[in-house]
């Protein structure tokens, strides 16, 4: 994958800003019509009717400046001002400053009743975006209860989630809101750009003194640029439009999300016409693979409802939505409304009555659903051989597991059948199958993602992951699934989630610092994977990666919990005892042979608690070795799993070898890790030619973080 160009406003003060438009957020801030409207608060300021006219000059060319950075492919992101309707959020010294101010206040004050609203209150009319300006469905809106746009809001881990280093600001008012951002971006480590030509404010004045500020003292707090050269940047773009050829190749491979997305803005194709193409594909590979799905949507309604997308379905260049015309599937323990779930296993299936949330953000996108993939049953296993639905292979190798639980979603993405797939990872779920298959398996932080909808295998470790082609398409579906639910029990409000220092140059040029097991831990892989797990660093330490010694002893404990100790027994307590008690006899022999083992282990509750105890402490440990301000790591990196066995190897001892594989990937979720496997090399295996993967854990929340470092492994591997 070739690095991106970067882009230079050389006339820049005090001193050329350069940037890369991936990494970079052009921000819109306030364009309100609280601010802007004739019936709004500028309009009567001060009871000055002169201010309001400076203010609107921004209006007209703006729009101009967001189609260019649209166009240049930055991130876009809209700030509006405003508080809750009764007011809780408002701080009391800003209420009784504005309202009781010696020279009398101020004409118009928070929530007055306006034309247009409550000035400044969330919900009414008054606080959206003017028309001129109106968002795209994939532009982020930051609602915020104040001047800055840091404080109180979900900002700083948005920037973070998506690697962007670099801010370019406008809107209004540049004395007050805009340089608060500016400030507050520094002080997190972005590097900070206002554009002079669309930002103003009520005093021009105090509009000249404040860009004077921001770039006096060599820069001091960023830089300021008139906006003419990155105007122009615009008018140089010259893409390369898709041809009847390129529409052509969908009939042999399933393009990239974003070769799929230019193909339909060009008119060459459309989501109907892929839909058939992707069922035949289905089709086609159940000959080869027959045990990866256990229910897809019937080809008429499927059909249909790519049609539905298809009909009347224009977009202004990158309007559509994030996920428009995407096919994709979940793995068979996740509910869509109107469909089975069985989680492999029929004496538990049910109608879902809903669609899981997290789901229906993938279907609000545009992403077109096709159906259930198979699993261990009751995602108990990292193998894929223990559904009753039978077991399917590698897209490598029919001789060779596909990994589990998560099996058909892992193969589905490899053989090209959907774009990307939904699995749920406990213990390796996710990552164990995407490493076999050679492909991206992203598991984020543990209540992140909504994991209501989803059949519990251990519901205080469960997540949802990602399984997709490349670490950008598995990062662009996490962007739509990552909202707070406050309905999940184990959600994570975003606020309570860490955030870190922005290194404005990023990993591929700033570097980054990681950590290894210890040799005893590489020496229970097999060779070909010990050798490649040191290419794999020796390849990271080119990226100018810092390889830094560890204390692996806290990661191990917690890998020993998950099935060692009490912990497991969390696994009766979320599928039901009941349940499990009533139709063990029916379940898959390796299954059953599980759970005989849970009910049949004499567990004193001290045991629980003993091991609940021994969970934070490797938390705590854990968590120290990711504190970069006490000199930890930014990454763990670990083989995804120690060997890949064959599907004969895993029936001849499918404890044993389930026990094994797990090495790697069994610490993560109990001390509430974020990981993600890629692929990194080949192994010859007779005839079949393998995939080996890595997997890169970081600490809690730091999801931006490790997927950054992941894509900058990566594109070094080519």
């Amino acid at each position: 994958m070739a690095s991106e160009s970067k882009l230079t406003l050389s006339t820049a003060f005090p001193y050329a800003f350069t940037f890369s438009p991936s990494t970079t957020a052009f921000v819109v801030i306030d364009m309100q019509r609280d601010f802007l409207d004739s019936n709004g608060f500028g309009s009567n300021i001060d009871e000055n009717p002169a201010i309001f006219p400076p203010v609107c000059r921004i209006v007209p060319p703006l729009p101009h400046f967001l189609r260019v950075a649209r166009r240049l492919g930055l991130h876009i992101i809209y700030t509006r001002e405003g508080y809750l309707p009764n007011l809780a959020d408002l701080p009391a010294a800003r209420r009784l400053r504005e309202t009781k101010a010696p020279t009398g206040g101020q004409s118009v004050n928070i929530s007055d009743e306006r034309p247009t609203g409550r000035f400044s209150v969330k919900g009414e009319a008054s606080h959206d975006i003017i028309d001129e300006l109106k968002p795209w469905p994939t532009e982020l809106i930051v609602d915020k209860p104040g001047k800055g746009s840091f404080w109180g809001t979900r900002l700083h881990r948005l920037l973070l989630a998506r690697g962007i280093t670099h801010l370019i600001l406008t809107g209004v008012n540049t004395e007050c809101c805009v340089t608060s951002m500016l400030h507050d971006g520094n002080d997190r480590g972005y590097e900070c750009c206002i554009l002079s030509g669309c930002t103003t404010g009520f005093d021009e004045n105090m509009v000249a003194s404040s860009l004077d500020l921001v770039w006096g003292r060599d820069g001091l707090l960023g830089y300021v640029s008139h906006g003419s050269e990155f105007y122009e940047y615009g008018r140089q773009i010259n893409r390369t439009k898709p041809t009847l050829s390129d529409a052509k190749r969908v009939l042999e491979v399933l393009p990239s999300n974003a070769e799929l997305k230019d193909l339909y803005r060009a008119g060459l194709i459309d989501p109907e016409i892929l839909m058939l193409n992707v069922l035949d594909r289905i089709t086609r590979y159940d000959t080869i693979n027959p045990a990866v799905w256990i229910s897809r949507e019937n080809p008429e309604e499927a059909i249909a409802n790519a049609r539905k997308q298809s009909t009347g379905a224009t977009f202004p260049d990158e309007s559509m939505p994030p996920l428009f015309g995407i096919p994709f599937a979940v793995k068979d323990n996740i509910d869509v409304k109107g469909v089975v779930t069985t989680a492999a296993c029929d004496r538990f299936a049910y109608t879902a009555t809903a669609t899981a949330p997290a789901i229906q953000h993938l279907l609000d996108a545009g992403a077109i659903y096709v159906g259930k993939l198979n699993l261990d049953q009751l995602a108990t296993g990292l193998t894929g051989c223990r559904s009753p639905y039978g077991i399917p292979h590698s897209y490598h190798s029919e001789k060779h597991a596909s990994g589990g639980s998560s099996s058909g979603c892992a193969v589905a993405v490899a053989a090209g059948l959907v774009s990307f797939a939904i699995g749920t990872d406990t213990a390796g779920s996710v990552r164990i199958p995407a490493a076999f298959n050679g492909i991206v398996g992203f598991k984020p932080t543990k209540g992140t993602i909504s994991a209501r909808g989803v059949v519990p295998a251990c519901q205080s470790l469960d997540t949802m992951g990602i399984f997709a082609r490349s670490v950008e398409e598995a990062r662009q579906v996490w962007y739509v699934m990552d909202q707070y639910d406050a309905l999940d029990p184990y959600a994570k409000p975003p606020e309570s989630l860490p955030t870190w220092m922005v290194d404005y140059r990023g990993p591929g040029e700033g570097g980054f610092t990681f950590g290894i097991p210890p040799d005893s831990a590489i020496e229970l892989c097999s060779a070909k994977y010990q050798e490649l797990f040191r290419v794999a660093v020796e390849r990271l330490q080119s990226c100018g990666a810092t390889l830094v010694d560890i204390d692996y002893t806290p990661f191990a404990q917690a890998g020993d919990l998950i099935y060692g100790a009490s912990l497991v027994h969390e696994r009766l307590a979320s599928i039901g005892h009941d349940f499990i008690t009533e139709n063990i006899e029916t379940l898959h022999p390796t299954t059953k042979t599980v759970f005989q083992g849970l009910l049949s282990a004499k567990l004193s509750a001290w045991e629980v608690f003993r091991d609940q105890a021994t969970q934070m402490q490797c938390i705590a440990a854990v968590r120290k070795t990711f504190d970069k301000l006490d000199g930890g790591i930014d990454v763990l990196v670990v083989p995804t799993a120690p060997f890949h066995p064959t599907i004969q190897e895993v029936l001849d001892d499918p404890l044993a070898v389930n026990s094994k594989l797990g090495l790697f990937t069994h610490p993560a979720n109990v001390v509430d890790l974020c990981g993600v496997s890629v692929n990194a090399g080949w192994v010859e295996e007779g005839e079949a030619r393998l995939p080996f993967g890595i997997t890169f854990l970081a600490g809690s929340g730091c999801d931006g973080k490790l997927l950054d470092i992941a894509a900058v492994f990566e594109r070094a591997s080519g």
